[in-house]
Formats: structure tokens, sequence, C-alpha cells
């Protein structure tokens, strides 16, 4: 366990020096906890960055197994090379790709969005075809750094102000959705869980 949290403090080093955004420590300790009450074992993540929580997740349980996608190859290429330094290749699958434009096979028990903030409504209808009936869809970054409760007006950059407009019409869309009831928890930088109705 040591040399475990020893290579993970190098990851969540290298992020922080390099800008690379990966979940808060509270954020991450509530996502993993929900996989462990809940007790989830296939895991499709939307978003690798460096590989950060697909590790962390995998070391939840032995038999968690997560196909994971990211888009930039630096951060591809180094998510590989951090999973092999956890010898977690047998169990955490990594595509490089857009993942709207990626065919994902197979059904899972945990859908994890953590990608391009403005895509998050397509993600969520575009992979809720690969969740199994009882499963969850987990969000991340719903209160973005805090600006998603700030006056618009506040914020300077126009990119800015039109993503977390994009934030919000999805927090609207989760809201009205009949299919599905979400939660929004207030950990980390907010999480939206979703939760099919059908639910028996």
């Amino acid at each position: 366990m040591e040399e475990y949290n020893s290579k993970l403090k190098e990851i969540k080093t290298y992020a922080k020096e390099n800008r690379v955004p990966i979940m808060e420590d509270d954020g991450i300790k509530y996502l993993t906890s929900f996989i462990f009450k809940h007790n989830i074992k296939s895991i499709l993540e939307i978003g690798s960055a460096i590989g950060y929580s697909a590790i962390v997740m995998a070391n939840v349980d032995p038999d968690i197994h997560i196909t994971t996608i990211e888009r930039d190859q630096d951060r591809y290429m180094l998510a590989l090379k951090n999973i092999k330094n956890f010898e977690l290749e047998d169990r955490i699958t990594l595509i490089f790709g857009d993942a709207l434009e990626t065919k994902i096979d197979g059904e899972f028990d945990l859908v994890f969005i953590d990608a391009a903030k403005a895509q998050n409504m397509n993600f969520f209808n575009k992979f809720s075809n690969n969740l199994v009936k009882n499963g969850y869809i987990i969000t991340d970054n719903m209160k973005f750094h805090g600006l998603v409760d700030k006056d618009e007006t506040e914020i300077e950059s126009r990119d800015l102000r039109q993503l977390v407009r994009k934030i919000k019409e999805y927090k609207v869309f989760l809201e009205e959705s009949n299919d599905y009831y979400t939660d929004f928890v207030d950990v980390g930088d907010g999480l939206a869980i979703s939760t099919r109705n059908d639910i028996e």
C-alpha cells in the first residue's frame, strides 16, 4: 500500500505541475466509496487524462474492469505508462480516440463522464446505451470550480461563459429526464449521479 500511495502521489504531483485536470480528493473518495457500496465491477470512463481515476477505481476491487477513452495523444501515452506502472494492463483497457466517434460494445455497471464538459449531454445520450439495466451514470465537474454558481457577468472569458452555460443546460437536461433520476452531490467539484427510473 505504501508503494501504491507513493506512485499515486507522483501522478498527482505531475498533474498539478502540468495543469492536467484530475479529480479532487473528496470527489475521488466519494466515487470509490460509491463503487464499493454498489458492488460495481465494470466501468466505462469517458476521459482518461493520465489514468489517475481509472487506477484509483481499479484499486477498489481486484474484480473491477475498466474501459477508458482518451483523445489527447500525449495524455493517452502517459496514461498507458501509468497503468503499466501499476500493473493494471489486464484490468484497464485504454482506448485512444474521440469518445463520440468511438464504438463501444458491451454493457457496464457504471459510466463515468469526465471529459469535454460541453459534450456531457452527447456523452450521456450515446453511452447510456452501454449501461446495464440497474446501472449508474456519474458526471464530474458539475460545479466547474465554482463557476456554475457564479453570476455569468462575473466570468470575463466568453469561451468560459459558454462552457458554464453548457454545464447548466446539462444539469437541466438531467433534472427534466423522464428516464433517469439524478442526485447532485456537493463533493469535490460536484458530481451528478444518474440512476435509471426502471430500477426494480
